[in-house]
């Protein structure tokens, strides 16, 4: 079992920058591949970008590449989302999950078998 807190979220002017932390409970977070997906308001959720268990395996929104980076630290048990240049576009509930052997970066909501509660994101023009 895992349990997620997401936090660092809040409002922000456009080109402005953010960085969310995922922090996890659970001795063996360090083997689970984890993910963040955003809902903007009125729209489903979708995929912002995803790191392996290792670290090694990134993957990107399109939408984001070039300006978010996702990055861990196995020993604090934590994932962080730096996200620069920040557009009004960009607000939404952002949302961390895990998912257990996460060998490369899943784009997929389906993959993850643990959420976490979410952190708004909001970016004025």
């Amino acid at each position: 079992q895992v349990h997620l807190v997401e936090s660092g979220g809040g409002l922000v002017q456009a080109g402005g920058s953010l960085r969310l932390s995922c922090a996890a409970s659970g001795r063996t977070f360090s083997s689970y591949g984890v993910g963040w997906f955003h809902q903007p308001p009125g729209k489903e959720r979708e995929f912002v970008a995803a790191i392996s268990w290792s670290g090694v395996s990134t993957a990107y929104a399109d939408s984001v590449k070039g300006r978010f980076t996702i990055s861990r630290d196995n020993a604090k048990n934590t994932v962080y989302l730096q996200m620069n240049s920040l557009k009004p576009e960009d607000t939404a509930v952002y949302y961390c999950a895990a998912r257990r052997y996460g060998v490369g970066a899943s784009r997929d909501q389906l993959d993850y078998d643990y959420w976490g509660q979410g952190t708004q994101v909001t970016v004025s023009s």
